[in-house]
């Protein structure tokens, strides 16, 4: 990756911003007040993974429809004195109680989208809690500040949020402490309309002040599992109980010289892969970014990485996913033979319901260059849509994304995490660390990550190019989905090969968002960016 530190517009008009430099340290989120606050993490000596906790907890004030302590996260964090990576999944596991017999007594033949049911432990909190407590070098406490100010005095709330927020208002009309906690008199707060959530506020001190196990096993714990009963759950006090962090090690493939990390299942990382091996034998550089072929081989190469996906991935506690031979490239090889270049495939399988696309990615790097991609959600907007009593939690949703197929390798079980969406990462070079990236939005994350790298890679773009380039979605079948930006003449192409496209603008951004963080080794400088479609920025000293 050889980077530009000027925008080149002439060529690119999309892109707006210039990337942000530090020497110092870097952050970048989705939100200002968030970027802000890991920014004054660092000043105040934290590392980049306390300013990485910071900005999350910020976010799950001012972004409350994407991520919170009533939901899952994932990590890579890179220590770089051992030139050390290490994975953390954060998820959290369906409720004891929960087996596919309480469902199908029911008659219940697919897992319900929202409500109690849909929701797991979450993981989030004691995720972040623990990384801290290993290799962070502030208090927990201390990260929560900002977060309780503008939960306890308010925020204006950003426009791309409220618009975000305006779409889910349904979700929280549906029940009593939902519209309650999160609607200024049954309506989403407008652009730039100040909100409170003192309830959160209260929350999070108590959890500064007490620790997680208030959490998991205390007073906010009942408060959860007492909601959960009456609201016809299954969670019990066993299950937040028995709830634990797993440190996992990273997976990887290279990409035309350049290592790129992902955590094992049960995320999906390994679908962005595998994407990236089944493309890497085309000559990617040669067809134009953007053109219809070029677009044409990244649809079949999602298509077949996701069929791989739906079936495979899953709790690898509970199932044996055949990492090695899905990131291997003679698999690669056999899958791309399964493309036709000029004709549009019928997915191999039909695709699971792990949809979403409300999530936040955070990403920071410190003086001593240690570096965090981390990657936070309730799944869908407003997760499940039940908020606890009291506490301005958000219970995720994560629960839709198992399969009530008795013989699915990611069929609900007790105590099993399901097939995961939210996948952080970054990338190495001669076996250094060389940049921290993300980019959310459910089944648009893998999708995200490749149109990301090949930009960078092989289309020689720079960083804030990179993230701000328009990009295509795959949804179902063969519908294809293509941002504003990309020609009339590659859309007109791809239908003519068979794809569907989807001409109806979107009511909300079906892209995602990223964020981005690289080290310029030549000079000691780092480079940030952060995506035009959200709210964020990326802030260096």
């Amino acid at each position: 990756m050889e980077f530009s530190y000027t925008q080149k517009r002439e060529s690119h008009s999309y892109a707006q911003r210039s990337v942000a430099m530090g020497p110092q340290g870097m952050v970048a989120s989705s939100q200002h007040l968030a970027t802000l606050s890991g920014h004054k993490i660092l000043l105040k000596g934290g590392n980049a993974l306390d300013a990485a906790v910071a900005m999350v907890s910020t976010l799950n004030v001012v972004e409350p429809h994407s991520v919170g302590i009533g939901g899952d996260a994932f990590a890579l964090i890179y220590l770089a004195k051992q030139n050390k990576m290490i994975g953390m999944n954060a998820s959290g596991r369906a409720p004891y109680k929960a087996d596919l017999a309480y469902f199908h007594k029911r008659k219940i033949k697919a897992m319900p989208e929202r409500g109690i049911l849909a929701a797991t432990v979450p993981g989030a909190l004691h995720g972040w809690a623990t990384a801290v407590e290993c290799y962070g070098n502030l208090k927990l406490g201390d990260l929560f500040e900002d977060a309780i100010y503008y939960a306890e005095n308010g925020f204006p709330v950003t426009e791309v949020i409220s618009g975000e927020w305006k779409n889910a208002k349904d979700i929280l009309l549906a029940h009593r402490s939902a519209s309650k906690s999160y609607l200024i008199n049954g309506d989403a707060p407008k652009p730039g309309q100040v909100f409170k959530n003192k309830h959160l506020a209260q929350t999070y001190r108590k959890i500064a002040r007490e620790g997680i196990d208030t959490f998991y096993e205390g007073e906010i714990c009942k408060a959860i599992v007492d909601f959960s009963h009456q609201n016809n759950g299954l969670f019990s006090f066993e299950d937040f109980k028995a709830h634990t962090t797993s440190w996992v090690e990273p997976i990887s493939t290279d990409y035309r010289g350049y290592t790129i990390y992902e955590l094992p299942p049960n995320g999906q990382g390994i679908t962005a892969l595998e994407m990236l091996n089944i493309l890497e034998g085309y000559d990617i550089a040669s067809l134009g970014h953007n053109s219809p072929d070029y677009l044409h081989l990244l649809i079949e190469a999602k298509k077949i990485a996701f069929s791989d996906r739906d079936y495979f991935i899953t709790d690898p506690e509970f199932e044996n996913v055949p990492v090695g031979r899905l990131l291997s490239k003679e698999y690669a090889k056999e899958r791309r033979e399964k493309i036709d270049y000029h004709k549009a495939m019928v997915p191999p399988v039909p695709y699971s319901n792990a949809r979403g696309s409300d999530t936040v990615f955070v990403t920071a790097v410190d003086e001593d260059r240690n570096a965090v991609s981390l990657i936070s959600s309730i799944y869908m907007a407003f997760g499940s849509g039940m908020v606890v009593d009291g506490t301005g939690i958000i219970l995720q949703n994560r629960g839709h994304s198992f399969s009530l197929d008795p013989h699915h390798p990611n069929r609900m079980e007790p105590h099993k995490r399901p097939m995961h969406t939210i996948i952080p990462a970054m990338v190495f070079k001669d076996g250094r660390f060389l940049m921290s990236f993300g980019v959310m939005g459910g089944d648009m994350q893998p999708q995200g990550h490749v149109q990301f790298l090949i930009n960078l890679i092989d289309f020689k773009m720079n960083l804030q190019e990179a993230v701000d380039a328009p990009r295509i979605r795959h949804m179902q079948g063969k519908e294809v989905y293509l941002e504003e930006g990309i020609s009339s003449k590659a859309a007109s192409a791809l239908k003519e090969r068979g794809h569907d496209i989807i001409d109806a603008p979107p009511s909300v951004n079906q892209v995602g968002g990223g964020q981005a963080i690289y080290l310029d080794r030549t000079q000691n400088m780092l480079l940030g960016a952060s995506d035009r479609r959200k709210d964020g920025c990326a802030i260096g000293f």
